[in-house]
């Protein structure tokens, strides 16, 4: 739908464009997408209509970002900084002493956003970001810049996706009060691991379906093989003859990991999508029946990416690293809808009135 404001959008740390996607199937115009790997531009740019730009965000200048915008635009700035510094996974970074550069990228932001002033912003984190005076600095100096900010932390089946993921998303405006849509799916709605991937063409470990290359898993060892046969849904490895148990395991040091080498439920959200989500022993990334592990289109289906977007070219062999990567770091694109629906409604509501008529 087409509105009486010219809206555009930047999205920096664009990745493969699970955000940017979510986005402009909200109606925002996302003119450009920024990020330093060069290898996310095939399907940043297969899949929307936006450029890819392949610069370092923490070494732009704001008069570059600026220019990209359509002259009279209301500029949205969106971003997702590398979230691993502030993940519950990298305990050694949560410590804001240590020097890891991905720890200042959300001061680059902020960086950017005080160099012009966009009229709204959006950022999309862990939770555990919340804990941390990098991110507590960053909210204060958006308010002291005449910013309204609102954040929440999210569940994301409440919001369509069927994954248990769990983030924090910030909405900032300079053009008045801004929050984040409500939650459209109750607990009992909550879409499921078979909602989105129940009609897969069945895969043997190791095979690819000739219909989808991309609907591919990765082979398994034959000791991991029984291993699943011998695991049920939402269990653990604990549910193996000792025979099957790692050494790991079998010490009280390994004895609380137990949702590694697990299946999934066919009737609830998935586990969190991380960038190993193809690998069995990762997680709880068994199929619910299927011997196996999940399909790269199957991971990508559960970050609620459209069975058609197109993660590499057709002459192109596919990595499982490279796919997990991509899929594992995006924002899931539903998200990105629902953060785009509150932008449009913001906007409706400043210049149409309250009720955005």
């Amino acid at each position: 739908m087409q509105y009486a404001f010219n809206n555009a959008a930047v999205d920096i740390f664009c990745g493969i464009g699970g955000l940017t996607h979510g986005l402009q199937m909200s109606g925002i115009n996302v003119v450009a997408g920024i990020d330093n790997d060069e290898s996310c531009r095939y399907a940043y740019e297969e899949n929307n209509n936006s450029i890819f730009i392949n610069e370092d965000v923490s070494c732009i200048v704001d008069t570059f970002v600026k220019n990209l915008y359509p002259e009279k635009s209301i500029k949205i700035l969106v971003g997702c900084a590398p979230c691993q510094p502030f993940s519950k996974y990298s305990q050694r970074y949560r410590k804001e002493g240590v020097k890891d550069k991905k720890w200042y990228l959300l001061d680059s932001f902020l960086r950017l956003i005080l160099g012009f002033y966009p009229e709204v912003i959006s950022m999309e984190n862990v939770p555990e970001i919340s804990n941390v005076k990098i991110f507590t600095k960053f909210v204060n100096i958006l308010i002291e810049h005449k910013y309204n900010v609102s954040w929440k932390i999210v569940y994301c089946p409440e919001y369509g996706i069927p994954q248990s993921r769990r983030r924090l998303v910030l909405l900032a405006s300079r053009l008045g009060s801004i929050t984040l849509i409500n939650p459209y799916c109750t607990r009992d709605r909550y879409p499921t691991v078979r909602d989105a991937i129940g009609n897969f063409n069945p895969l043997k470990d190791g095979e690819f379906d000739p219909n989808d290359k991309f609907h591919c898993c990765s082979k398994l060892t034959l000791q991991n093989l029984e291993r699943i046969k011998n695991s049920i849904p939402n269990g653990t490895w604990r549910d193996w003859d000792s025979s099957l148990q790692l050494k790991c395991h079998k010490k009280q040091s390994g004895s609380t990991y137990s949702s590694v080498y697990g299946r999934m439920s066919w009737d609830s959200p998935s586990p969190t999508i991380t960038t190993q989500f193809f690998g069995y022993g990762n997680g709880r990334f068994g199929h619910p029946v299927q011997n196996r592990a999940l399909s790269l289109r199957e991971g990508a289906t559960l970050q609620s990416f459209p069975r058609d977007y197109k993660f590499f070219a057709d002459d192109d062999k596919i990595s499982f690293k490279k796919a997990g990567l991509h899929i594992g770091n995006a924002v899931p694109v539903k998200l990105g809808l629902a953060i785009g629906d509150s932008i449009i409604r913001h906007l409706k509501e400043i210049y149409y009135g309250q009720n955005g008529k």
